[in-house]
């Protein structure tokens, strides 16, 4: 590790989920570009050009995870820069779903391999402080979608340039990441150093606690990002500028994580999931029913609500399941996304048949099971830390 600049891949790391983030909040903005009003798409059809970039995402991470181990980390890092430009050129070309679906796939590839790469490298780096800094870490996501909401509004609606000037913006951070991590070496895994044969990490995938966080995951994810992804269709009739509604969001998001530290000391992980699935529920609510600049008291409950979900997830995993290595992560990471992949054209479908307030209100089911699901799990691990405790 003496050789491993680990301030430097942090700081890369950081800025390649920038990338990952930008997208999302460029893709919103474009849902207008290319909706019913600009190229002529249905919100269903938009939903099905924007799925790749989540399945794509998941397809990435499940093929990246496992390889993370045998190929290292430096070679999926160099293949998530790679689909990362060729899914920037593609979308600037793009002018209709076939094109627009094609170039998003390449990004989501390309934001998979970020996740699949770097999730473990930054557990594999900070042992002892896995979901803290996986915290951190993520505080770039919802960093990232701060600036990509601002660039779109900047961009289009203020200096009403075309929206391939504000794709084009991807481009800055995509050559700083790459420049960054040039020259470096990278970490082992933790798997690999631990010496966890690939036996070992199966059965450990096969745990129960490991398949409930997975299936948790997808509901986490689809609270958080299917709601975020469609943001623009969604506030588009409540009086509120809906980037603008996503950038207080994300800023709310991005504080929080930053912050992490504190509040995973004091609630552990299990405690800060309940506490995320509650706040979720009556944010989503409160969205169906606020319009105006009340949107934004709704968004900011919202905000709370979503903010350790992703994070919390992976460090839960990385802390209580370290034998399912950089696969159990890349699959965690894949379900999220593979269910955000599911919801938006679901989403879409509500919308166009029966309106944003009843598509709030569909979602806010999600988090109601999670409100239950993470009761579970807050009562299991206290009772397992008890039995620890009495057997040492």
């Amino acid at each position: 590790m003496n050789e491993i600049n680990k301030k430097r891949l942090f700081i890369a790391s950081c800025v390649a989920l920038l990338v990952t983030s930008m997208t999302f909040a460029i893709r919103a903005r474009l849902e207008t570009v290319f909706g019913p009003e600009g190229v002529g798409l249905t919100l269903e059809q938009i939903g099905y050009a924007f799925a790749p970039a989540f399945w794509g995402f998941t397809l990435a991470m499940i093929i990246g995870g496992p390889l993370v181990d045998s190929l290292g980390i430096k070679k999926i890092t160099w293949i998530a820069f790679i689909t990362h430009a060729i899914g920037i050129v593609w979308t600037i070309l793009a002018k209709d779903m076939t094109s627009l679906f094609i170039a998003t796939t390449f990004v989501g590839i390309g934001n998979g391999m970020v996740e699949a790469a770097l999730n473990p490298m930054i557990a594999s780096m900070y042992t002892d402080e896995k979901t803290k800094m996986l915290n951190r870490f993520h505080v770039w996501f919802p960093g990232g979608i701060v600036i990509g909401s601002l660039v779109g509004w900047l961009i289009m609606d203020v200096m009403e340039l075309p929206w391939e000037v504000m794709v084009g913006v991807l481009f800055i951070p995509l050559i700083i990441y790459g420049v960054m991590f040039l020259g470096q070496k990278f970490p082992l895994t933790e798997r690999v150093q631990l010496g966890v044969s690939n036996s070992n990490m199966f059965k450990s995938l096969g745990k129960p606690l490991f398949i409930f966080m997975v299936l948790c995951m997808l509901l986490t994810a689809a609270s958080e990002l299917g709601t975020t992804q469609r943001i623009e269709s969604l506030l588009k009739e409540s009086g509120a500028v809906p980037l603008l509604v996503l950038a207080f969001i994300n800023g709310i998001m991005a504080l929080g994580r930053a912050f992490a530290g504190k509040v995973i000391h004091k609630l552990q992980p299990a405690g800060m999931l309940l506490f995320s699935a509650i706040f979720t529920f009556i944010g989503l609510w409160l969205l169906t029913v606020t319009s105006g600049s009340m949107i934004f008291v709704a968004a900011a409950v919202f905000a709370v609500g979503v903010t350790f979900f992703w994070p919390t997830m992976l460090g839960f995993v990385a802390e209580y399941l370290p034998q399912t290595g950089a696969l159990g992560l890349s699959i965690m990471g894949g379900a999220g996304m593979l269910s955000v992949s599911i919801i938006l054209p679901v989403m879409g479908r509500l919308m166009d048949d029966a309106g944003t307030s009843e598509a709030l209100r569909t979602m806010s089911i999600l988090p109601a099971i999670l409100i239950v699901a993470f009761g579970g799990l807050y009562i299991y691990m206290k009772k397992r830390k008890v039995k620890e405790a009495d057997e040492s």
